[in-house]
């Protein structure tokens, strides 16, 4: 491809992508993308960016730390594009992260509901933090902040 030749603006990135022009440099910052400048100093994109950051979305969409995502980029020959097969190989890599995930936070939202109304953890009928309202004869006001 000659330079130019089907390479996007960051507008039309962000325009292509629904991923705010601040996102996009961000992003490149992180490394996760990348431009050539042209003379003007201006970016441009090759139209594959608009792939990698449907990757980088969906990857933080299901909570994977972008440090991750670049680590998977990284790994990817060349600085290439992630394919389907790439996709597949590392969607099931983080598969048993997330069911862990999910399996903690569904423990999290099990335990609290009884909690989740009062905020301050000191009511009589909490079993976790606060048994028999032990905390209560230390007087008001929460003290638990910070654990």
């Amino acid at each position: 491809m000659t330079p130019g030749a089907g390479e996007l603006s960051v507008g039309e990135v962000a325009a292509r992508s629904g991923v705010a022009v601040s996102a996009l440099h961000f992003y490149e910052r992180e490394g996760l993308i990348s431009s050539r400048r042209t003379a003007g100093n201006q970016r441009r994109f090759r139209r594959d960016v608009l792939r990698r950051i449907a990757f980088i979305r969906i990857a933080q969409r299901v909570g994977v730390p972008l440090a991750q995502v670049r680590e998977a980029l990284e790994a990817l020959p060349d600085g290439r594009t992630p394919t389907r097969a790439d996709w597949e190989r590392l969607s099931a890599s983080w598969r048993a992260e997330l069911d862990e995930r999910i399996r903690r936070l569904t423990q999290l939202r099990d335990d609290f509901s009884g909690c989740i109304g009062c905020g301050c953890l000191s009511i009589d009928r909490c079993q976790m933090v606060n048994p028999g309202d032990r905390l209560g004869e230390a007087g008001p006001g929460p003290r638990v902040l910070g654990t």
